[in-house]
């Protein structure tokens, strides 16, 4: 149950919400800790709430060098799902989606699930037989999959173009009915004040600018705000990776790059779904406040600029029209973009580093939003034991060096480094 009760939200409401209290701490850091998470985005923040819940490790800080939720957290499209087939990804993303489902209550905060499933439409048979694997894959794992032929999804999703010279001629879909969306800040917020409650330090404004060593191995953080010393330090910095790895020694087999999302203007409910397609590598789902948000492919340059160029512009909004004609004299509202450390497999790493005293949390990909939870888990998990749980065992940084790689890049392009 929620602390406030009804008479007391009015009471704050009437005073212009002057007096209501910190959802979390603002602390000064302490001069050591157990464990140091850098990163307050979803990922750092959800570490530290499992290691304090999970673990009982509460001598927890989550250091940021900007504002909680300022990163990838809060720039992204906002998908939730759990349609992946390879060993190592099919278990952690339905892991990921079984936690989204008790989210709002196991942090007594709404993050705002809607689970309105997700297509993802098929344009020629070679797709559609693609389609039919994943979804076996998925079956026999026991999560949720029907595959449609083209005329039940005319009949789902009426307003795409169907035309004869349609620029992607739809021949099915496969869906996934447990998909959907959840608030991004929502997210942030809700785990921030969780972990907060666990007596985890969230310290903002505080850039890691290098480590403490002893002996050859990490035993803290230079920051902006002085030294911290920790027994284990985890990185969860998303397209921030790669630079403070290297701080550390550590050459990781990942590029950074920016992706693009849109807002339009807001109109009447048209999608009460996510819909995605390979073909352009677009998708789209329709927010709470009416909005079609969108998102598309990556740049084609190394950039950890939060900015995007006008040819994905052109490539989404394109993809946009082709798929529903009928938006082709909406208004663009806001467009952003996130920095993604795109791995060279397609997949994450959450495992220790040769580096001793230093964890690693990163090569997201497309799939860091929707992995929040599952990814907090088992960093969590990996940091307590110093092993990694059976969900993330497969996400070692040494299986690009021994040539096994988790190749679901078919889930999204990757770099040209491939």
């Amino acid at each position: 149950m929620s602390n406030y009760s009804a008479f007391s939200i009015f009471r704050h409401a009437l005073s212009g919400n002057k007096n209501w209290s910190r959802a979390w701490r603002d602390p000064d850091p302490k001069p050591s800790y157990d464990v140091l998470i850098v990163g307050g985005g979803g990922h750092g923040l959800a570490t530290a709430y499992y290691l304090a819940k999970e673990h009982d490790i509460r001598n927890v800080a989550v250091i940021e060098k900007g504002w909680l939720g300022g990163g990838n957290t809060g720039r992204n499209t906002t998908i939730v799902r759990s349609n992946y087939m390879m060993p190592g990804n099919t278990m952690f993303y339905e892991r990921s989606m079984k936690l989204w489902e008790n989210l709002s209550q196991d942090l007594n905060f709404n993050v705002m699930l809607s689970q309105r499933g997700q297509y993802n439409l098929c344009h020629s048979p070679g797709q559609m037989d693609a389609a039919r694997r994943r979804g076996n894959v998925m079956r026999a794992n026991g999560i949720d999959a029907e595959l449609f032929d083209r005329d039940e999804v005319r009949r789902r999703l009426p307003y795409l173009d169907y035309s004869d010279n349609c620029r992607f001629p739809v021949h099915g879909a496969i869906f996934q009915s447990r998909a959907g969306t959840a608030r991004h800040d929502a997210v942030a917020w809700g785990y921030a004040r969780a972990a907060d409650k666990q007596g985890v330090d969230i310290i903002q404004q505080c850039e890691v600018v290098g480590y403490l060593w002893e002996d050859g191995k990490i035993i803290g953080v230079e920051t902006t705000k002085g030294p911290i010393r920790a027994g284990k330090v985890g990185l969860a910095v998303a397209g921030h990776t790669g630079h403070l790895a290297s701080k550390a020694g550590l050459r990781l087999p990942i590029e950074t790059h920016a992706l693009q999302a849109f807002v339009s203007e807001p109109l009447k409910p048209l999608i009460d779904t996510v819909i995605s397609f390979g073909a352009a590598h677009f998708y789209i789902s329709q927010s709470d406040k009416g909005g079609l948000v969108m998102g598309g492919d990556l740049e084609g340059y190394n950039s950890y600029a939060q900015l995007g160029g006008l040819p994905i512009v052109e490539h989404a909004l394109g993809s946009a029209k082709a798929l529903i004609p009928s938006l082709s004299r909406l208004r663009l509202l806001r467009q952003w973009a996130g920095v993604m450390d795109m791995s060279m497999d397609g997949s994450p790493i959450i495992a220790k580093t040769p580096v001793e005293g230093l964890y690693l949390n990163g090569g997201w990909c497309y799939g860091g939003f929707k992995a929040t939870p599952a990814s907090g888990w088992c960093f969590a998990w990996t940091i307590a034991k110093d092993e990694p749980h059976e969900d993330n065992c497969e996400f070692t940084l040494n299986r690009f060096e021994h040539g096994y790689q988790i190749d679901e890049k078919g889930m999204g392009p990757q770099p040209n480094a491939h």
